[in-house]
């Protein structure tokens, strides 16, 4: 495999060169780009097209122009045109996306940094980083998508990568807007936000609400969708502008509660080849309520246009209970639902327990309180100083933070029994035995990029350093009040340097080869002694521009030295987060985007088509039996669960100064649930998909327009996944109409 990637990427070099010597006359203007303008947004990874497409690895800005298309609401359909970026779906609103960076594990995102304005935002990114939070994409500007190379400074994940959501900034003067739509299963969003600046001060505070009665239904007729609600306020205050040393203060506010009647139990095989979106009575009681709090203040201080400290002090709280269906009960046998679903034959009298076919017994079904109190704060700061030579640009970049973050779990299971389909309470679990314990992390993290441009040549090399000390105090099953009586600690250290380099040498242009090499980290758990996940990963690729295609042709390998498994609820596992090792792993694989406008010379129409392409190979290089058989038996030559081997992605677009039209198809391979090889057996198969979605806007003015989407436009029934407990099913045909006033 690796000889096969290698040979792939001496031909990429050597047709890019023979496309150079095809073009001799090379362009200066782009040769030393000056770096010192003003960015609006200190919280940025890059900030715009332009500085992604130059940096040395692997980079995309979804724009503001870009969100606007569809106005989307699930950060999945926001990112299945990004190639690199995979996923698997779970409730068909994206309420908790599961997403891979170039083949890292996608289960609740817990392998990729995600963050909202630079900071870390997953619950508890170090001690328990399965992302059941996740920011709303519809209140977001843009979103950043960084791969590959180059990336030391964004941690602590740093195989596959790191997404960064922009949230709503403060305008440069007074406007606001006011979007709001209503469609399919109620479905309906009403966004509005207002903001202003002066010359020494700024705000902007906005208001999202985003609602549906779902599309699955029950036999009691319950609602199965959910209600959220999000709050943002953003004030600053700022030197006036003929001050020498320019400097400003940020204070962010973000809040959002949710209410969602989401489930882990999905269908049998037999069963949703009858009625997709049908849930078993037994799920009526299952309900996730959430609530969200950031504070965050950002200090930018600019010595001069050449020096600057940009430092952010943040405090996240998340608190959730996920009240959900974990066991049910026949004549005394307790099965996860899981177990259940799986082998609908040998568990039949469970699942007419499941299905609500049969009255039952007191207890027979049992439903877990996921009650998990999170935290996450720190203070980060990040020194940038650049200089110009006479043919060269220097930028050193140095960044340290400060972390601490919990999961605080405390759960209990009630018992249900089920009367001519409907649930009963018949006994309350006693508080804490499901789950009394406090996971933590402190960590210090620092980096340093040093970024020399030489005319057409760009070299970034780069160090990271993480110190982190993990821990778990367990308080067992019989101490609710946490006196101590039953203590159990433990604790794992981990000290490790993440070195990477990355190049970029622009032939033309028009033309430019980039690439790098860097180390791949993934912390373990508390386990002592425990070692992280590790890999070495490389890329090579090229940017290019002929006439009026524009586009990028990438290949990447992952040499994982150590790859960790999780133990997660979400996959069907027993929820402990406990990983394992899965040893020696290789990831390869190619990623295309291409871009092209048909009707440049048309003074009245746009028509701009994207494409993107994704292919993924993944190969167990070791042979084990993974933890609670969450991977099944692995045998060396495997391949990973949940990474599909192709996907793309297509778009068209119609643009006109009084209208646009957009279409998007993305195609989906298979992809297995267990490890394995060969064929995919049909109760380890998620079958490949192609969905189409199609929005509309029509401009009354330059203030007010009528919106329109339409999610999966050919109503395709497909499954997006096995898990947690059984196949369930991706969005129906569903189309809403709205609009848009602006001022």
């Amino acid at each position: 495999m690796k000889v096969k990637l290698a040979l792939s990427l001496l031909g990429l070099v050597s047709i890019i060169k023979l496309e150079a010597q095809e073009n001799q006359t090379k362009s200066q203007l782009d040769s030393i780009q000056k770096l010192d303008e003003v960015i609006l947004n200190a919280n940025t990874i890059f900030g715009n097209k332009y500085i992604a497409r130059h940096r040395t690895g692997s980079a995309y800005y979804i724009s503001p122009e870009e969100l606007k298309k569809f106005n989307y609401t699930d950060i999945n359909r926001v990112l299945r045109s990004i190639p690199g970026v995979t996923f698997y779906e779970e409730d068909g609103f994206g309420l908790r996306p599961n997403i891979s960076l170039r083949g890292t594990s996608p289960e609740r995102s817990a392998k990729i940094s995600v963050m909202e304005d630079g900071v870390l935002i997953a619950p508890a990114p170090y001690s328990a980083p399965s992302a059941y939070y996740f920011p709303s994409v519809a209140r977001m500007q843009a979103v950043e998508i960084l791969k590959g190379s180059s990336q030391v400074q964004y941690g602590p994940f740093t195989t596959g990568g790191a997404i960064n959501m922009i949230s709503t900034q403060i305008p440069n003067s007074f406007n606001g807007q006011i979007r709001a739509n209503y469609g399919s299963f109620n479905t309906s969003q009403l966004h509005a936000r207002v903001g202003d600046s002066k010359p020494s001060i700024g705000y902007m505070v906005e208001y999202l609400n985003y609602n549906s009665d779902g599309f699955k239904n029950l036999t009691d007729g319950s609602n199965t969708g959910f209600d959220i609600n999000e709050v943002v306020a953003k004030f600053r205050v700022n030197s006036k502008a003929e001050a020498n040393i320019k400097q400003a203060l940020e204070v962010k506010f973000q809040y959002s509660d949710e209410v969602s009647n989401e489930t882990y139990l999905g269908l049998t095989e037999s069963d949703f080849a009858d009625n997709a979106y049908n849930r078993y009575a037994s799920s009526q009681e299952d309900q996730m309520n959430a609530e969200h709090i950031q504070l965050m203040l950002t200090h930018t201080l600019n010595f001069t246009k050449n020096f600057r400290i940009t430092t952010n002090g943040y405090y996240n709280k998340f608190n959730r209970n996920w009240y959900k269906l974990d066991d049910v009960v026949f004549n005394g046998d307790k099965q996860k639902i899981a177990n259940v679903i799986s082998d609908p034959m040998e568990f039949s009298n469970h699942m007419d327990i499941l299905r609500g076919n049969i009255n039952s017994d007191n207890d027979a079904l049992l439903v877990k309180a996921n009650n998990r109190a999170y935290y996450s704060k720190g203070i980060q700061t990040k020194l940038d100083y650049h200089w110009y030579g006479e043919n060269t640009f220097h930028d050193i970049e140095i960044g340290l933070r400060y972390h601490y973050d919990e999961e605080d779990r405390f759960q209990w299971e009630d018992g249900y029994n089920i009367v001519n389909g409907n649930m009963s309470l018949t006994s309350l679990g006693e508080r804490g035995v499901q789950g009394n314990r406090i996971s933590s992390a402190n960590a210090f993290a620092s980096f340093i990029m040093y970024k020399l441009k030489f005319n057409d040549f760009t070299l970034t090399p780069g160090l990271r350093y993480e110190n982190i000390i993990l821990q778990r105090d367990d308080f067992g099953s019989d101490d609710q009040f946490r006196t101590g009586i039953e203590l159990s600690s433990r604790e794992n250290k981990i000290d490790i340097f993440i070195p990477g380099i990355g190049f970029n040498y622009a032939f033309t242009n028009e033309l430019s080869l980039f690439g790098g090499v860097h180390k791949g980290f993934s912390p373990p758990s508390n386990q002592p002694g425990q070692k992280s996940e590790e890999s070495i990963n490389y890329e090579l690729g090229s940017r290019f521009m002929f006439g009026e295609l524009r586009g990028e042709l990438i290949g990447f390998f992952n040499d994982y030295s150590n790859l960790l498994g999780s133990d997660l609820a979400a996959t069907g596992g027993t929820g402990s987060l406990e990983q394992f090792n899965a040893g020696e792993v290789a990831v390869s694989g190619i990623e295309l985007l291409l871009n092209y406008n048909f009707l440049t010379d048309n003074d009245t129409f746009n028509l701009p088509i994207t494409f993107g392409y994704t292919f993924t190979n993944t190969e167990f290089l070791n042979s084990f039996d993974s933890n609670n058989d969450i991977w099944g038996e692995v045998n060396q030559g495997d391949q990973l669960p949940y990474i599909p081997e192709h996907q793309f992605n297509v778009m068209i677009s119609l643009e006109h100064s009084k209208y646009e039209l957009n279409l998007s198809g993305r195609y989906n391979g298979e992809f297995r649930t267990l490890a394995g090889t060969g064929d995919i057996p049909i109760d380890q198969l998620v079958a490949s998909n192609f969905i189409i979605d199609f929005s509309a806007k029509y401009h009354f003015t330059n203030k007010l327009s009528l919106t329109g989407n339409i999610i999966n436009m050919l109503d395709e029934t497909y499954a997006v996944s096995r898990v947690p407990a059984g196949l369930r099913p991706g969005h129906p045909f569903g189309a809403n109409l709205g609009l848009e006033f602006s001022f």
